[in-house]
């Protein structure tokens, strides 16, 4: 087997990384990728984006939103998580049996103490009955790589504002996350063990992996890149997970209800969303103005659905003439938060 630690902690530089050395490197022995990062959401291919996140606290927070190439939930991770990725030739490994990629990862935990720790279900493993990991499949071009998540001290209370979206939000045809109750690893290790940081954690089941006692032992399998492939991964960047198109122009067609009473009248907007712009949307309600609202509507159809450029709508025409009396930025929280 071969391995990398991945340098940066920008998790779409990471994913970026992974999908390079899946499909333009070739190895004549699995590899093992390490990977942890600040702050992130990370969405399914098949998710709706906005669907997912409470959008207003991701923004407020800096936290980065980002999509893969697999299927699955919405997962938040920050720099205490560690994620793992195990890189194979796809007819070496059933799709979808997970099981067999993360085995070695679970044996490992037990000689760290966490013998309570099992793979459960379709793609998770939990340590008495609670997630710490999840984990999802990619195949290509004769290759599959299986990657998940390892909760070892991650903020939870983040999690419950950063993916907490209201049910009756939004509609649409995206894979819904299933939300399961989740712990952290580190109370599970045994003693000498609780206080590895991230990147010791990391050493730590790579020596358990390999079964050596230091990471000199296994220099020879170590993977290189080079500054071309260096730059190759760049563009994998550029194309995918920094790119607006694919987090969020990506998800399918959605439906927004959004109503509220306000002192001068009540709003009751109705939006269709596709690839993540405004394509329809229809403002009714009790509301006073002396200028047909149909104009503000035609103003914002094309324009992404996010609180900035909806708000760069509002603020460039005056409000008042479409709804006397009621704040713009009251109207922006209605229609985007």
């Amino acid at each position: 087997m071969y391995w990398y630690a991945m340098k940066s902690h920008d998790i779409r530089r990471n994913l970026a990384t992974e999908q390079y050395l899946m499909n333009n490197k070739q190895f004549d022995e699995p590899l093992v990728l390490f990977y942890y990062e600040g702050p992130c959401i990370i969405v399914g291919r098949n998710q709706n984006t906005l669907e997912e996140i409470n959008q207003k606290y991701v923004e407020e927070n800096n936290i980065t939103v980002t999509r893969r190439l697999s299927g699955g939930g919405a997962v938040y991770q920050d720099l205490g998580n560690l994620c793992f990725s195990f890189v194979v030739d796809s007819d070496s490994e059933e799709f979808g049996d997970f099981k067999s990629f993360v085995q070695p990862v679970v044996d490992a935990l037990h000689d760290m103490g966490a013998t309570s720790a099992e793979v459960s279900g379709r793609n998770d493993i939990l340590v008495d009955g609670k997630k710490f990991s999840g984990n999802a499949m990619y195949s290509h071009s004769g290759k599959t790589f299986s990657h998940g998540t390892l909760m070892l001290d991650v903020d939870q209370d983040v999690i419950a504002h950063a993916l907490n979206v209201p049910a009756d939000k939004m509609k649409s045809k995206g894979i819904k996350s299933v939300r399961s109750r989740v712990t952290n690893l580190k109370p599970y290790l045994a003693p000498e063990y609780q206080n590895l940081t991230v990147p010791e954690f990391r050493d730590t089941l790579l020596k358990e992996l390999f079964h050596v006692d230091n990471l000199d032992a296994i220099k020879d399998k170590e993977v290189q890149i080079n500054d071309d492939e260096q730059a190759a991964i760049d563009e994998i960047f550029n194309q995918y997970y920094s790119n607006w198109d694919w987090v969020y122009g990506n998800s399918p067609e959605f439906t927004v209800k959004k109503r509220q009473h306000f002192t001068a009248g009540t709003i009751d907007a109705r939006l269709l969303v596709e690839g993540g712009k405004i394509k329809n949307i229809k403002f009714y309600g009790d509301f006073f103005g002396p200028s047909d609202v149909t104009e503000l509507a035609d103003k914002l159809e094309g324009v992404r659905y996010d609180r900035e450029h909806v708000g760069a709508v509002l603020n460039a025409v005056d409000t008042q003439k479409y709804f006397n009396g009621i704040d713009v930025n009251a109207i922006l929280d209605l229609l985007v938060d």
